[in-house]
C-alpha cells in the first residue's frame, strides 16, 4: 500500500507540474531599439519557451516592430510595447513612468521574467509588478557587453540551457499562400530580395552597386527582384534609381507594404542581398540565405546566423561603427557569393 501511495503521489505531482507549466506566464524584457536587436535574442527566448512549455510574452520598444513580425510565431505570446523614447518624454520614462509600467505589467500576473540587460530599473519594475522569479544579466555591467554572449550566459547559468540555433520567425501557412498568389511568385524563377534601405546613410549601399549585380546575374539566370526599403527620402532615391532602370520589368517595390505583408514574400525568395537593415535579420530568420552588406556596423550584426554571408568593404579585415565603407562594397564579391548560393 505505501508503494501504491508513493506512485500515486509522484503521478499527481507530475501532472500538477504539467498543468502549472501550461498556465505559467513568463515575460522577456528586451529594451534595445531595432528589428535586428529583437531577432538576435529569439533563440534564447525560444529555448526558455521550450524549457517551460509555454509561449513567452515580450516587453519591447515600438521601434523593434516585433508586433509586425512575431504575431504568428508560436513560442511568442503577448507583445507589450515599452513606451520609452530618448528624444522625448514618454509614458514609461522617469520614476513615474517606471511605476506606471509596473502597474501595467502587474495585470498580466507574470510568474517569471528574463531581463536581457543589466539595468536596475527593470529589476525594480519587475519586483513592483509582483513577479517572484527574476533572471537578469549581472547588474551595472553594461559597458563593453557582447550583444549575444551575455544572453547565452543567462540561460546557461540560470537554467542550464544552451542553444546555437538560428533565430526563427513563423508565418501562418494560409496567409503565406494568399500572398504568394497575389504577387505571382514563381518558384521556377530566381526570386531575390534586395534590402536596399538602412537606418542611417552610412549603411545604405549605392544603387549602382546593386545595379551592377543585377546586370550580371540576369545574364545567366531568370530573376525577379523584390526591393525592400522604407519611406526615407534618401532610401527612395536608391529605390527609384533601380526601379526606373533597364531592369524595371524585373523589379517589384515593397515599400507600400507593412513588414507583416512582406514576410511571405521574403520567405519565398531564393536568396537575399541586404544592407544592414531590418530586412537582413527578417530574411535570415525566415530561413533564407542572406548576403549581408556590412559597411558601417559591427560585423556581429551580419554574421550571427548560419544563413548570413557577410561582405565587408575592400581593404578591410573587419567592420564596425565609423568604418564608412559603403562605397567600397565590391559588387563582384556580391555576385560571386550569390552564384555560389544559387548554383
Amino acid at each position: 500500500m505505501p508503494l501504491i501511495l508513493l506512485i500515486l503521489k509522484i503521478y499527481i505531482k507530475i501532472n500538477i507540474s504539467k498543468v502549472y507549466k501550461l498556465i505559467m506566464k513568463i515575460l522577456a524584457i528586451q529594451n534595445r531599439l531595432g528589428i535586428g536587436d529583437t531577432v538576435m535574442f529569439l533563440p534564447y527566448i525560444k529555448v526558455i519557451s521550450e524549457k517551460f512549455n509555454t509561449p513567452i510574452s515580450l516587453l519591447v520598444k515600438k521601434s523593434s516592430k516585433a508586433d509586425q513580425f512575431l504575431n504568428h510565431t508560436n513560442y511568442i505570446d503577448k507583445i507589450i510595447i515599452l513606451e520609452r523614447d530618448s528624444s522625448k518624454a514618454d509614458r514609461h520614462d522617469g520614476i513615474i513612468g517606471s511605476f506606471r509600467l509596473a502597474q501595467e505589467l502587474k495585470k498580466y500576473k507574470f510568474d517569471k521574467v528574463f531581463i536581457f540587460n543589466s539595468s536596475l530599473r527593470y529589476n525594480i519594475v519587475s519586483r513592483l509588478s509582483g513577479i517572484k522569479e527574476i533572471y537578469q544579466y549581472p547588474l551595472f555591467k553594461k559597458k563593453n557587453q557582447h550583444i549575444t554572449k551575455q544572453a547565452f550566459n543567462l540561460v546557461k547559468d540560470k537554467l542550464n540551457l544552451s542553444t546555437n540555433k538560428d533565430p526563427q520567425i513563423e508565418i501562418d501557412k494560409n496567409f503565406e499562400t494568399s500572398i504568394i498568389s497575389k504577387y505571382n511568385i514563381n518558384k521556377n524563377d530566381v526570386n531575390i530580395l534586395l534590402g536596399i534601405g538602412g537606418s542611417g546613410p552610412t549603411k545604405r549601399i549605392p544603387a549602382e552597386t546593386f545595379l551592377s549585380v543585377i546586370k550580371k546575374i540576369t545574364i545567366v539566370k531568370n530573376c525577379k527582384f523584390f526591393l525592400a526599403t522604407g519611406k526615407n527620402y534618401q532610401e527612395q532615391i536608391i529605390l527609384n534609381k533601380i526601379i526606373n532602370s533597364e531592369f524595371k520589368d524585373r523589379c517589384i517595390s515593397l515599400d507600400e507594404l507593412t513588414i507583416f505583408e512582406t514576410l511571405p514574400i521574403i520567405k519565398n525568395c531564393s536568396v537575399s542581398i541586404c544592407n544592414d537593415t531590418g530586412f537582413s535579420h527578417l530574411s535570415s530568420a525566415l530561413g533564407v540565405k542572406t548576403i549581408t552588406l556590412m559597411a558601417d556596423t559591427p560585423l556581429i550584426y551580419g554574421s550571427y546566423s548560419s544563413k548570413m554571408y557577410p561582405i565587408i568593404p575592400d581593404g578591410e579585415t573587419s567592420v564596425s561603427h565609423n568604418t564608412l565603407g559603403k562605397d567600397k562594397i565590391n559588387p563582384d564579391k556580391i555576385y560571386n557569393q550569390l552564384i555560389s548560393i544559387i548554383s
